[in-house]
């Protein structure tokens, strides 16, 4: 039975050409397929899932295998973001907590090659470094030290994927700041940018005009020849005495 792979909106999926393109010739009814799809990643809303669908061409019956989401699909719904830093270095979209962490790390670890929760959580905190999140109000890289150091052990051990409101409200208060100084830094090199432009313009020569080479109708040119003369008529010699 062929196996067909997919990446789906989670409970949005729709019609298109790579779906009808292979089970179109096997006559499985597609509407039934895309409705079957989406209630089976109707939890999933928001997000890019993985799917297997396993198709008897005889038969037309299909069985539906949902995977759960990339890590970066599941950080971006957990804190509401459309996308992922495009300056994961110097851009941050986003502050995340311990709990939220834990939480995708134990929704992911059956698909992850982590040997138990701790280093699930530092695997994920990994996909947090690459979409530019804050986590704890650092950086995940120092955030990954203090897990090795069992800072986070109480709440790894114990699960923990509930943020108190107090919480939320405190590492909201610290990204907002984040972003006040994101955006300085970047009208301020906006600013600086245009300078630079603006002092390169001021500086280069100003093009002089150059006289045409075109003569002027009508006009004399400083090359131009005089008019020929006419040759001088040689004197008539007087007619000889007889």
């Amino acid at each position: 039975m062929p196996i067909i792979k997919l990446i789906v909106d989670g409970g949005a999926m729709k019609p298109g050409p790579t779906i009808a393109q292979q089970l179109g010739p096997m006559g499985i009814n597609i509407g039934k397929v895309i409705e079957d799809v989406n209630k089976a990643t109707a939890g999933f809303k928001g997000v890019k899932v993985p799917i297997a669908l396993n198709v008897d061409a005889k038969t037309k019956k299909y069985e539906i295998t949902v995977s759960s989401p990339p890590v970066a699909e599941l950080l971006k719904k957990e804190l509401g973001l459309e996308k992922g830093s495009g300056d994961a270095g110097k851009a941050k979209i986003g502050n995340a907590a311990i709990e939220q962490i834990i939480n995708i790390a134990k929704t992911k670890m059956p698909n992850m090659l982590a040997r138990d929760l701790k280093n699930a959580v530092k695997l994920v905190l990994g996909s947090c470094v690459s979409l530019g999140l804050l986590v704890e109000n650092q950086s995940p890289v120092e955030v990954i030290r203090e897990v090795n150091e069992g800072k986070f052990d109480n709440e790894i051990v114990n699960e923990k994927t509930e943020v108190t409101p107090l919480k939320k409200a405190e590492l909201l208060a610290y990204f907002t700041k984040v972003q006040s100084q994101q955006e300085a830094r970047a009208k301020a090199t906006a600013e600086a940018v245009a300078a630079a432009e603006a002092a390169k313009a001021a500086a280069a020569p100003v093009a002089t005009a150059t006289p045409s080479a075109t003569p002027v109708a009508g006009a004399k040119t400083a090359d131009a020849k005089a008019p020929a003369k006419a040759p001088a008529k040689a004197p008539a010699k007087a007619p000889a005495k007889k």
